[in-house]
């Protein structure tokens, strides 16, 4: 459905600049993008491929617009205070999700003692367990596994082959995405006479509202009590979030990110990609790890941290530089110390004479 550029201001708070009655039918990147498409240039750094698009109109932020006087004057501009949001916002105005039929598919295997809303929809092969509840427009898809005692709150969405261990908890709104696992045990065991015996993990999973959890994650259930991912906070594909840990309220879990047992992150913590936590750490709100980097000590609120063993930003960067000037400063070293021998050879053959 086509949308005029009229339009898509008004939904957005922004503005047109050029002709407000073009019509949109989709939204393309600069290089796929034709004369009836809406593309965007949200860095300065795409102002070459943005002049050479076919697009026929651009969403641009304030700040931008006010730089392009050049060749990208008179063209169509659908201006904007936040480019990224507004390109988000769009995505979901051109896509919206597909509809799911309510009910509960012919395939699928839901216990008699389990309570499935008749809002709610459950794929082929899917499997319900004893106890669990399946809020209003819930959605269990196909191949997923609810066990016995769990909750998925109105609008939560379990794609294709996701797992929920007994007891687990996915909140209002949440997705979680193919193949992630939630309530699998904790790595917990105790070693005696050569053995590791395993110490039972009694505890469950809750996912509060609004999380969202990458394909093929997994969180592990808490040995007792709950580990537990805050409101709104958003998990990467491949991250592993051991038992006891507790996520606060809006923080991101890139890709390959790492968190040992009973580590406490803050409200808008980010673990950049590969990023790792050591266990029965705290980090407080805020907290930045950079990728590839490992926090292996408490991290206070606010602070920026890179490096393994992970060290404050600023300092960071400084010993990175000075890496780069060891080869330098070895020859110059090795140039002083053959000085100094020459000097003190001297010196001891004058002695001599």
């Amino acid at each position: 459905m086509a949308h005029r550029l009229a339009e898509l201001a008004e939904l957005l708070g922004g503005r047109v600049e050029g002709d407000a009655e073009r019509e949109i039918d989709a939204i393309q990147t600069l290089e796929a993008a034709g004369p009836r498409d809406l593309s965007f240039l949200t860095h300065a750094r795409y102002r070459k491929q943005a002049e050479a698009s076919r697009a026929g109109a651009l969403l641009v932020g304030a700040r931008d617009a006010r730089a392009l006087g050049g060749p990208l004057a008179g063209r169509d501009l659908l201006v904007v205070e936040d480019a990224p949001y507004a390109v988000a916002r769009l995505l979901a105005l051109f896509h919206p999700a597909a509809p799911r039929e309510a009910g509960v598919h012919p395939t699928a295997i839901v216990d008699r003692g389990a309570a499935v809303d008749p809002t709610a929809h459950v794929g082929p092969y899917a499997v319900i367990g004893e106890g669990s509840s399946i809020g209003a427009g819930a959605a269990v898809e196909a191949l997923a596994v609810v066990g016995r005692g769990c909750r998925v709150g109105a609008g939560a969405v379990l794609r294709p082959h996701v797992v929920l261990y007994d007891g687990t908890e996915v909140g209002e709104g949440s997705e979680v995405h193919a193949g992630a696992v939630l309530g699998s045990d904790g790595f917990g065991y105790v070693s005696r006479q050569g053995r590791h015996h395993k110490v039972p993990q009694a505890g469950r999973v809750v996912l509060e509202a609004d999380v969202e959890v990458g394909a093929n994650s997994t969180l592990d259930r808490a040995t007792v009590g709950e580990t537990r991912i805050g409101a709104g906070t958003k998990i990467d594909n491949l991250v592993q979030v051991g038992h006891n840990v507790q996520v606060g309220e809006a923080s991101l879990l890139c890709g390959q990110a790492g968190i040992a047992g009973s580590a406490r992150l803050g409200k808008g913590v980010v673990l950049a990609g590969q990023a790792g936590v050591g266990g029965h750490l705290e980090l407080g709100d805020g907290v930045q790890v950079a990728a590839k980097s490992a926090a292996l000590g408490s991290v206070p609120a606010g602070v920026q941290v890179a490096g393994i063993p992970a060290i404050e930003l600023p300092r960071w960067r400084r010993e990175i530089v000075l890496r780069g000037r060891l080869g330098e400063m070895s020859r110059r070293l090795e140039d002083l110390s053959r000085r100094l021998e020459a000097l003190e050879g001297k010196k001891a053959r004058g002695d001599k004479e």
